[in-house]
């Protein structure tokens, strides 16, 4: 009986990957529940032990001792006070044998016994499982992948299965059947179907861990990463510094020819990781978080936790990046707001006059001017201070004006009308000498302005079209000549 008993145990201990000790319990508990369905039992329970010399099954019929105000089975359970006259040495807890029964496994408490082991196996397993990656929450494991459903993935840790759902997925990566990977455990909860463990390839502390296990001055605490944001499967900055003056924080993770990074790098599939380092000034720090880009200058503003930062203009989509990764990221590492813009459009910014501006002076003349008239015949002299494009914060433009000669202006308009109407004598006298003497050999005939032709020669007419141009011309010129008398009555 000891071998066939024992040699059933340990095959099934080995079936199940369980110790022996917990397989025996199993089996203690599956054959009391069995027998204590006999009537033999009376509805006492049922005490089993296993002689682990002789492989003897021996079976015990107990009263279990409780509180006289907690007695609810009188036939499974004692009070105290009688157990004591029993036993002096009993206490709450205790149990009392009242006999034995003999060990006849029959055909109906062998099956009984039998589905109560598979359940109690199945609990230890899972009871197990939880045990073993209770403690794994927040760390690395190797995992393969099993299956692939329409949105979870199933992965093979080991002992059990970890469910990585689509939350935790990256469109980057491309899963398969039987690949290798390495996984952050996010959660490990007990369920009704057992251990649930969840896993994941986006979590910004799988990007931490790799680094640790492949830096050993991470690893040691010599270099400290100080903050890192992550686009899972697209780009990483990481922020690190170094306690020890003489080790050289963003090389220690680099590697010696990039050896350490670029395993991190095949690990998360490609993914593009930024090393920089970390500072504690905010200028220093968002200055080092845009890079590959080359900043100019960053204005903080500490109240709300916003950064300007100017950068050259062919820096500016690297600085911004791909969709605005690249800022995106830094913004996330700095925790600050970050604005980038071109060095150039900033210069232009403060070069311009803006009227709703209360930091900007302009005289209500000038302002008067470019509304009404645009192009004004007066002299004013327009004086702008250095200031106009010196600090950004307060530009200052200062417009000084000289007082206009109205006199001076009314003397020239006097000596244009009077151009004018000596220009016009002089044409209505020409005009009268030709009609006097008429040429009919000379070109001038043809001439209907009644001017020569060397000095009009496009009021010439030699095709139609220069009849209607020739009348338009003339009109304007009377509508002009009026304009210039209704022009000086008015002064």
């Amino acid at each position: 009986m000891k071998n066939e008993l024992f040699l059933a145990l340990t095959q099934l201990a080995a079936e199940r990957n369980l110790p022996q000790s917990i397989v025996v319990e199993a089996v203690k508990e599956a054959l009391a529940s069995a027998y204590k369905k006999d009537p033999a039992a009376k509805g006492q329970d049922i005490l089993v032990e296993v002689d682990s010399e002789t492989g003897d099954v021996i079976v015990k019929t107990i009263l279990n001792v409780k509180d006289k105000d907690e007695i609810e089975d009188p036939l499974s359970e004692i009070s105290e006070e009688d157990a004591k006259k029993l036993n002096e040495d009993l206490r709450v807890g205790d149990f009392v044998e009242t006999g034995y029964m003999e060990y006849n496994p029959g055909r109906i408490a062998a099956q009984t016994a039998k589905q109560v082991v598979l359940q109690k196996l199945r609990e230890a397993e899972r009871d197990l499982v939880f045990g073993k990656f209770a403690d794994k929450k927040g760390q690395v494991i190797i995992g393969t992948i099993q299956r692939i459903d329409s949105r979870n993935i199933f992965v093979d840790i080991g002992r059990a299965n970890a469910l990585m759902p689509p939350s935790e997925q990256t469109s980057y990566e491309k899963y398969r059947v039987g690949q290798q990977l390495k996984f952050f455990v996010t959660e490990v909860q007990r369920t009704a179907r057992g251990p649930e463990i969840i896993v994941s390839r986006t979590h910004p502390e799988l990007l931490r861990k790799l680094f640790e296990s492949e830096v050993p001055e991470i690893s040691s605490g010599v270099v400290e990463i100080k903050a890192l944001s992550r686009e899972a499967g697209a780009r990483s900055k990481v922020a690190v510094s170094s306690e020890d003056g003489e080790v050289d924080a963003v090389g220690a993770c680099v590697g010696l020819r990039g050896i350490r990074i670029q395993n991190v790098v095949n690990e998360l599939l490609g993914e593009k990781i930024d090393v920089v380092d970390w500072s504690d000034d905010p200028k220093v720090l968002i200055t080092n978080s845009l890079s590959p880009a080359t900043v100019s200058n960053v204005i903080i503003n500490p109240d709300d936790s916003t950064a300007i930062v100017t950068v050259p203009k062919k820096q500016l989509s690297l600085a911004i990046g791909k969709e605005g990764q690249n800022a995106r990221l830094a913004a996330k590492l700095t925790l600050w707001k970050i604005d980038v813009q071109a060095e150039e459009e900033v210069i232009v910014q403060t070069d311009e006059v803006v009227e709703s501006d209360p930091n900007v002076s302009v005289s209500e003349d000038i302002k008067s001017e470019t509304k009404d008239e645009p192009k004004k015949d007066t002299s004013k002299e327009e004086l702008l201070s250095d200031n106009v494009l010196g600090e950004i914060d307060q530009p200052e433009v200062l417009v000084k004006e000289t007082s206009v000669d109205e006199k001076a202006e009314l003397l020239a308009l006097e000596k244009e009308i009077k151009e004018l109407e000596q220009k016009e004598e002089k044409e209505e006298k020409e005009k009268k000498q030709k009609e006097d003497i008429l040429d009919f050999s000379s070109e001038d005939i043809w001439d209907l302005g009644g001017s020569s032709s060397k000095e009009n020669a496009d009021e010439t007419i030699r095709f139609a079209e220069d009849i209607e141009s020739l009348k338009n011309f003339n009109s304007d010129g009377k509508n002009s000549k009026k304009s210039v008398k209704r022009k000086k009555n008015k002064r």
